[in-house]
């Protein structure tokens, strides 16, 4: 009856279009209402605050604010362009350069941003018309930008990470390391599968560089550069946490606007500070709303039933449970953000996962490569529908373009899946 009551309206609202806070959370208050019989609607909510208060005062969540706050000032600061210009310095002059610069500026801006739709839409503006202009097509073009951006919540710091840390218990210095060699090989996949396509077509190059040309390009980039090994030095060389050095980086990237490239003022600061409220706002509201949402599965005991059934089903094989698990993350990210998918479905696949032996640091790995797969996957990939704006395309054009992409991504979830060490190598 509770299981119904609450899937049934969370589908209904999904369905009718209404934000995904918003149906996590109404469904999770109905069935509360529900599951509380005839007791007084104030003592059934009363304990809603203190649910909402504890998923969301976590000090390990502290790391998004900070982590936005620093993606927002290295983009205000100019270093997407300085990245691009780096890029096309050293590979511009190949065929299909153009596309390689897209995806290798993504890796990097991925590790100053952490977000998605953040790389998309920083990037796009600069490297979609150069992609077209060089001899792609308005929507591949598009479409590479769609999933170069996801490789941002795959290299680390990624704020998905963060979420799925704090869910599961895990060490997050962890597992942002296991991102890294998964994000370079979605990255490589990209670079093939684009020049493929170029193959079919007559693109134009670049000139080549000089070497003082490339030079004063590693110059300028360089402080932009030096942000994640900042970060990721400092998390493993034990100087700081990860929750401090998301603070760190938001420190140097203001010191660095200001005083290096000297491109942010009070004025940009100022719309920094708003974009960063903003987008924390939106993700905290969603992670309130899906804590509640995983309070309900675990009262009704939902989620032990979920998980018993789970781990039934796959009769002791891992090869079998991360299929399942494949399967119903692919089909979730079509519908859901990340973060929302993590707390609905990292409660019910950790405790198989340890029943299973399957480390928490690879299946954390799986479930991320496959959120970023959802992230520019039809219908609702949210990386889409911006580049859909900035490559001025429609959804139909680009799903059509995104085809070879997504199979290069799969290709990469397989590998990732079957063969752990590739997550955990550098652990």
């Amino acid at each position: 009856m509770l299981a119904a009551v609450l899937f049934i309206l969370f589908a209904v609202l999904l369905l009718i279009g209404a934000p995904i806070a918003v149906c996590l959370g109404a469904s999770s208050v109905v069935t509360m209402i529900v599951q509380g019989g005839e007791k007084p609607l104030e003592t059934v909510m009363s304990s809603l605050p203190m649910i909402v208060s504890a998923s969301t005062s976590k000090f390990v969540l502290l790391a998004i604010p900070f982590f936005i706050l620093a993606g927002n000032i290295m983009e205000k600061a100019g270093i997407s362009e300085k990245l691009i210009k780096l890029a096309e310095a050293f590979v511009g002059h190949r065929k299909g350069g153009i596309a390689i610069v897209c995806v290798v500026v993504a890796c990097f801006f991925a590790a100053i941003s952490g977000s998605g739709p953040a790389t998309v839409a920083a990037l796009g503006v600069i490297l979609v018309p150069a992609m077209i202009k060089s001899g792609y097509s308005p929507a591949f073009s598009a479409a590479l930008m769609a999933a170069s951006g996801a490789i941002g919540v795959v290299i680390p710091p990624s704020i998905t990470f963060v979420v799925y840390g704090s869910i599961a218990d895990t060490s997050i210095g962890d597992l942002f390391i296991s991102g890294v060699l998964p994000g370079i090989l979605m990255g490589a996949a990209f670079c093939i599968a684009a020049l493929l396509i170029g193959r079919k077509v007559n693109l134009k190059t670049l000139p080549r560089a000089t070497g003082k040309e490339r030079w004063n390009a590693f110059k300028d980039a360089f402080w932009g550069l030096m942000m994640p090994v900042i970060i990721l030095g400092g998390i493993y060389g034990g100087i700081f946490t990860p929750t401090e050095s998301a603070a760190v980086s938001a420190v140097y990237g203001l010191a660095v606007g200001i005083f290096i490239y000297r491109k942010i003022g009070l004025k940009e600061f100022w719309d920094i500070l708003l974009d960063t409220v903003s987008t924390t706002a939106t993700i905290m509201f969603i992670t309130a709303a899906a804590s509640l949402f995983a309070y309900v599965l675990t009262r009704a005991r939902l989620d032990v039933a979920i998980s018993s059934a789970l781990e039934s089903a796959t009769g002791g094989s891992t090869v079998i449970f991360f299929i399942i698990v494949n399967i119903i993350l692919l089909i979730a990210g079509c519908f859901l953000d990340s973060t929302s998918a993590l707390y609905i479905f990292t409660p019910l696949f950790v405790p198989v996962a340890q029943a299973l032996g399957v480390n928490p640091i690879h299946l954390g790995t799986v479930m991320i490569v496959n959120l970023a797969i959802g992230l520019f996957t039809p219908p609702v990939g949210v990386n889409l529908y911006v580049a859909c704006n900035v490559g001025g395309v429609d959804l139909k054009q680009i799903s059509k373009a995104i085809i070879p992409l997504l199979l290069a991504s799969l290709i990469v979830l397989l590998l990732v899946t079957y063969i752990p060490g590739i997550s955990l190598l550098l652990l």
